[in-house]
C-alpha cells in the first residue's frame, strides 16, 4: 500500500498557526504520497453518542460521519493537527477520536485491526515556552495509538499565539523538514517501559 497521509485539522481558526507548521511539514513528503486535508470545523460531527453496550451499531454511509471514517480507513498515516486547547486536543479533534470508539464496534468493519501498523501523528502549535504544557496531547496521541497497535511518529511542537506567529519559531520550521522522515515506532503505553 502506497502511503497515503490524512491530514485532521482541529482548530477553530482557519489557516492558524498548526496548520501553517503542519502544512510546512507536509510540502517534504515526497511527491508521490497521496494528502488529504480535512477541517474538521468545517465538517463537523454531531456529539458522540456512546453506543458500547448496544447491539445496533451500523457502518454510516452518508454525511460527515462516514466520510471521516472512509477517510480513516484509507490513510496509511493519520496526522492530528490541533492547537493546544486547554492543554489538550480541541474539541472537534475529541469528538474526531471519540468515534473510534463507535467504530471499534461496527460489525464487520475491523477498524482496530485496519489500523494497526498505520501511523498517528501530531501537530499542534501552542503558547507556552515551555514544552511540558503540552505533555497531556501528547499523551492522549501517543495511548490511542498504543490501543489501536499503530506506529506514532510523535507530536511536532510550534510556538505562536497570533496568528503566523509559527513561522518566527526557526526551531519548529527546522523539525519540519525532518518530521515525516522518521521512522515511527510502534506505541505503547508509559506502564509497558
Amino acid at each position: 500500500m502506497s502511503r497515503r497521509f490524512l491530514f485532521l485539522l482541529g482548530s477553530s481558526r482557519s489557516e492558524g498557526n498548526t496548520e501553517l507548521l503542519a502544512r510546512r511539514a507536509a510540502e517534504q513528503l515526497p511527491a508521490d504520497v497521496e494528502q488529504e486535508w480535512i477541517d474538521l470545523a468545517a465538517r463537523p460531527l454531531p456529539d458522540y453518542e456512546d453506543l458500547r453496550h448496544d447491539s445496533d451499531h451500523v457502518r454510516p454511509t452518508e454525511g460527515t460521519t462516514a466520510f471521516l471514517l472512509d477517510a480513516t480507513l484509507s490513510a496509511t498515516d493519520i496526522v492530528i493537527a490541533s492547537p493546544l486547547y486547554w492543554y489538550s486536543v480541541s474539541a472537534p479533534t475529541k469528538r474526531y477520536l471519540d468515534y473510534w470508539a463507535g467504530w471499534l464496534r461496527t460489525p464487520g468493519l475491523d477498524f482496530k485491526a485496519t489500523l494497526a501498523g498505520r501511523t498517528l501523528w501530531g501537530v499542534t502549535a501552542l503558547a507556552h515556552e515551555e514544552r511540558e504544557v503540552a505533555d497531556p496531547l501528547i499523551g492522549t496521541l501517543n495511548n490511542s495509538a498504543a490501543y489501536m497497535g499503530m506506529r506514532f511518529g510523535g507530536v511536532l511542537l510550534g510556538n505562536g499565539s497570533k496568528p503566523g506567529d509559527v513561522l518566527k519559531d526557526a526551531e519548529a520550521l527546522a523539525h519540519a523538514k525532518t518530521f515525516f522522515a522518521q521512522e515511527a515506532p510502534l506505541a505503547r503505553f508509559p506502564y509497558d517501559g
